[in-house]
């Protein structure tokens, strides 16, 4: 790296955050670690518009990292429900336990230290300490390493250790002298790789502006812009099958809560039989049959003489980051509800279920079959 470049980098992103960054955001300004905390986390792998949307709601409901502490597991993730990467969240809790636990209800200046705790890792430690603390700590999210390959047009993928060592080094050699202009940095730095040095449409390439690093920058010197950061060939995303069976008895459902490590992991959904790599749903309406797959370990007699309805519903897709799920739906009345039997069962109320968090797709299945209303799934 030139001195030139080390000495003049923050200083610019400064001046350009000054005229075209991003303003008016609810997190922005706010030198409470844990609102910093939680806005970091919300990011990740989310949509701005969408936390938007959701963060204030979120701070309103766990105001505190105390409150958050505090809160059974079940009410946060139906807080968190519709945000997807539902880890996040049990991650989020067990912090703030941690937290109040270890450290007296105090998040750490130290970077070091907040990298300890649950779900933090270091780029998210740096973005805590150096909004919250004014730290000189960097950070190195997605939007980071783009701009940073393509800076010093660095080779190999980011999957790369040696190429991710590469970038934390730099990122460290670009931080401002001034703790002070630590949190504006930050804040410069996310918001010039989210609207201008952008992935496919980056402004030197749409000419739609001016980059004030275009003189610097490698890969624009090079014309080479679009192909930094070098991108590992994509595998195709597996598809998996399952069913799922929709038990209603008069006015409640039968939910099933996931084991906290599987996907969607500590919500509650509906029975459904283990995940297969064919295209083998169950074609039978046999209700023996379906109940031996989803619900193993219930008596499926007692369940079958109390059956009045059992009908083949949609089939359901949804796309994962890496996979797809194809999810096809019986539809079981019962005359009268059976006890569940074991503790990941509950009988709900229809009117109670935005008490609970439920994925996304089921979530959209039941008001797609009227079976609810959007009030009734908000908690």
């Amino acid at each position: 790296m030139s001195k030139a470049l080390s000495n003049s980098f923050a200083q610019k992103l400064i001046a350009w955050h000054a005229h075209s960054g991003r303003s008016g955001l609810p997190w922005q300004g706010n030198r409470d670690p844990y609102a910093v905390w939680v806005s970091e986390i919300m990011l990740q792998q989310t949509q701005v518009a969408t936390v938007l949307e959701r963060y204030p709601r979120f701070m309103k409901r766990f105001p505190t990292v105390k409150k958050l502490a505090s809160a059974d597991i079940d009410e946060v993730l139906a807080e968190w429900a519709g945000l997807g990467y539902y880890s996040r969240a049990r991650n989020l809790h067990a912090c703030a336990q941690q937290v109040m636990d270890q450290f007296g209800g105090q998040f750490s200046s130290d970077p070091i230290l907040l990298e300890q705790l649950k779900g933090i890792g270091r780029s998210t430690a740096g973005a805590i300490a150096a909004f919250a603390f004014q730290q000189r700590a960097p950070i190195l999210d997605a939007n980071v390493k783009r701009i940073l390959a393509r800076l010093f047009a660095i080779e190999g993928t980011l999957q790369d250790k040696a190429v991710n060592d590469q970038l934390w080094q730099q990122a460290q050699l670009l931080l401002p002298v001034q703790p002070e202009d630590m949190p504006v940095y930050t804040q410069a730095l996310m918001d010039f790789g989210a609207t201008w040095c952008t992935s496919r449409q980056p402004v030197c390439v749409s000419g739609a502006n001016k980059c004030p690093f275009e003189k610097q920058c490698q890969a624009n010197l090079s014309d080479q812009v679009l192909l930094f950061p070098q991108k590992k060939a994509k595998a195709k995303s597996p598809e998996f099958y399952c069913d799922m069976l929709l038990i209603r008895s008069g006015n409640a459902v039968l939910l099933q809560k996931r084991p906290s490590k599987a996907i969607w992991g500590g919500l509650w959904s509906l029975p459904e039989s283990p995940w297969t790599s064919g295209s083998g749903t169950h074609s039978s309406s046999d209700l023996k049959a379906l109940l031996k797959l989803a619900l193993p370990d219930v008596d499926a007699k007692q369940w079958i003489k109390t059956a009045q309805f059992i009908d083949l519903g949609p089939q359901i897709k949804h796309v994962f980051t890496h996979r797809r799920l194809w999810m096809q739906i019986w539809n079981i009345d019962l005359k009268k509800s059976v006890a569940p039997g074991e503790t990941s069962l509950k009988w709900v109320p229809l009117n109670q279920l935005g008490l609970f968090g439920l994925p996304q797709p089921i979530k959209v299945l039941l008001q797609g079959l009227s079976l609810v209303r959007d009030g009734d799934l908000k908690n």
